[in-house]
């Protein structure tokens, strides 16, 4: 770069196959990191593979899709206007009103100038003499860019399973993390659900009330507490939207898992086991994720947490009529809360209905699917259709798909073989100007995603807007940093019950996949300080450098 041109990152986009910034998806982290970079004047390509906006609630259209977090809250705060102008439908939003409001911001925004759309990035190559990623697309067209942004979700990679003559059966095979545009009707048909996670655990009882006849194949048992959905008063999204700025504040620097809540001050065994029922039944009455934030221990004291989870058990038995059904879905191999606690809308009492049959494939194995069915512990069953909520390759997944190489020909996938290693989640060491959206290492999964997203592209684009003011090309976590802080989330992570569950945290999921503990579970609010921190001490921990003809290592 000549050096009488003043801006090392401006200079990138005067190619016409070159830009900034390719920023990789265009969910809700890719649509606004894309409107923050275009406030710094940086010229952004956005490629998504979907034909439109929304990421996670683009594909995930199954019977029953909503969000676990209050729609209030899963929104974003960038734009007061765009608070104050939304109005949410109910207290949990359903899938295509997500949707609705995805493509609302696109086009308040306009931000679809500058998103290709149908298009997968195939391979990134990073380049160090110019300091440069070279992006391979789908379309086999190859783009340059001073900086690479994964934008690609954690929830993203629909894992498909591997059963022995799935490709063989006759009937409709769908997964509810990649569900048809269309409407599906399963009205009269004998329907099978694979799994009894979050996604199945929210669509089962809508199957139910269409199927014939549904087949449940359950392996392990999930803790899920009511949702109490409701519609939202006019009165109660102005509660919201005239104390925005305060519930924002806390939920982002007092909130471990970025939801504003009433914070509890004791713990499970301060309290007889006459006021721990009670104020576990009002939790249980008001609903949602907060029911694990009923004592200040349940993450932490096995004990503590075993009342809870007592509860929750309890309830079950309460509810489904069936005694041995009601073992059947009675968690008991994990403490609650150590998979992420679901919510739903009569799931539990669906096992009542007469043409709902549970069955246990911990006990009695899938051995094949059949072209009209399957087989599991020698016996046969018959239906139609089969769904697959066998949940997602989560946190890494997408990542894994894309050919992503750094410094002298090393690959991320070959560095991450052993599970994934970060700096705070945002870069991994060997792959300068890469930056990663709520990655590994990194609150995401065990927070409001849309509170990690905001942080994380805020972060990144500041870090972008201080590398150009002060010419600086490149950027890169340095080896040290990196140890230093996957030493750290391991550590926190192991304070806690968490690492006790086979969980799609661990990747337990995945055959084959590394066990380790991925998200940071030291709560946002902490992060959002270290990261803060890290910002002030000028990016300790990353190495800066200047272009090519006055390179000065400036942090380490």
């Amino acid at each position: 770069m000549p050096a009488s041109q003043p801006n090392a990152i401006k200079s990138r986009s005067s190619a016409a196959d070159g830009y900034d910034v390719v920023v990789v998806g265009a969910g809700f982290a890719g649509m606004y990191l894309l409107h923050r970079l275009r406030g710094l004047g940086l010229s952004v390509r956005v490629y998504e593979q979907g034909n439109g906006v929304g990421g996670t609630w683009y594909w995930n259209r199954y019977p029953g899709a909503r969000c676990d977090v209050e729609s209030m809250q899963y929104s974003y705060s960038f734009s007061d206007e765009l608070q104050q102008e939304w109005d949410w439908s109910e207290r949990y939003a359903p899938q295509p009103e997500i949707l609705r409001y995805a493509n609302h911001v696109a086009d308040r925004f306009n931000l679809r100038s500058d998103i290709q759309f149908d298009t997968r990035v195939d391979r990134a190559v990073f380049d160090e003499g110019s300091n440069t990623w070279s992006v391979t697309t789908s379309d086999g067209k190859t783009v340059t860019a001073q900086f690479v942004v994964l934008a690609t979700g954690c929830l993203s990679n629909a894992r498909m399973p591997d059963f022995k003559g799935l490709a063989d059966f006759k009937g409709n095979v769908y997964h509810t993390g990649h569900w048809p545009h269309e409407p599906v009707d399963f009205t009269g048909k004998r329907v099978a659900v694979i799994g009894t996670g979050s996604s199945a655990i929210q669509s089962i009882p809508l199957i139910a009330e269409q199927a014939s006849q549904l087949f449940v194949f359950q392996r392990t048992a999930n803790f899920s507490v009511p949702a109490r959905n409701a519609r939202l008063t006019a009165e109660e999204r102005q509660a919201f939207r005239d104390n925005y700025p305060e519930i924002r504040r806390k939920a982002r620097e007092e909130m471990r898992n970025g939801i504003f809540q009433e914070l509890p001050e004791k713990g499970a065994l301060d309290e007889s086991e006459e006021q721990r029922r009670a104020r576990y039944g009002a939790r249980w009455a008001k609903g949602g994720l907060t029911f694990t934030a009923t004592y200040n221990n349940i993450a932490i004291d096995k004990a503590a947490n075993d009342t809870a989870a007592d509860f929750v058990r309890e309830k079950i038995a309460e509810i489904v009529k069936d005694p041995a059904v009601a073992r059947l879905l009675q968690p008991d191999n994990h403490p609650i809360g150590s998979k992420r606690i679901c919510v739903d809308t009569d799931y539990y009492a669906t096992y009542n209905r007469p043409n709902v049959k549970l069955i246990d494939v911990k006990a009695n194995p899938i051995e094949q699917i059949l072209p009209h069915g399957l087989r599991a512990g020698g016996e046969d069953y018959e239906f139609d259709d089969l769904v697959l909520a066998t949940g997602f390759d989560a946190m890494t997944g997408s990542v894994a798909k894309i050919d992503i190489e750094g410094r002298a020909g090393e690959t991320l996938n070959h560095k991450w073989s052993a599970g994934p290693r970060t700096y705070l989640g945002l870069m991994s060491e060997g792959f300068p100007n890469l930056f990663i959206i709520t990655g590994p290492g990194s609150p995401s999964v065990l927070s409001n995603m849309i509170v990690s997203i905001e942080q994380h592209v805020d972060w990144i684009t500041d870090c972008i807007g201080y590398m150009r003011d002060r010419d600086f090309d490149c950027m890169e976590a340095t080896k040290a940093a990196e140890d230093k802080w996957v030493a750290h989330v391991n550590e926190v992570a192991y304070t806690t019950l968490m690492p006790q569950a086979n969980s799609w945290y661990m990747g337990a999921n995945i055959p084959g996949k590394p066990r380790i503990f991925m998200p940071y579970i030291g709560g946002v609010g902490v992060y959002r300080q270290i990261c803060n921190d890290v910002a002030a001490k000028d990016y300790e921990g990353f190495a800066m450098t200047a272009a090519p003809r006055q390179r000065v290592a400036v942090s380490s």
